[in-house]
């Protein structure tokens, strides 16, 4: 199998599916990213950025990545 522009777009797509299914209080929360309560002016860390991240892509992308998978879906069925 050769890399090519269609894997490449395919590996994205997988990519934010696994970013927009991670549940805050099922998942994050147990390994220790849930919500931080930070003062007012303080400097976010890794891990509070990493969770507004996911937080961003699920609020923006839930509904476009609903599209992009049937289409996915569709060309996988037709051509393999």
């Amino acid at each position: 199998m050769a890399l090519g522009l269609y894997s490449l777009i395919e590996a994205v797509i997988l990519c934010l599916n696994a970013v927009c299914v991670l549940h805050e209080e099922r998942f994050l929360a147990k390994i220790g990213w849930g919500s931080d309560q930070r003062g007012f002016g303080e400097e976010p860390g890794m891990k509070t950025q990493a969770v507004n991240l996911v937080r961003s892509i699920r609020t923006v992308m839930r509904i476009p990545l609903v599209g992009i998978n049937v289409v996915v879906i569709a060309l996988k069925l037709v051509f393999g």
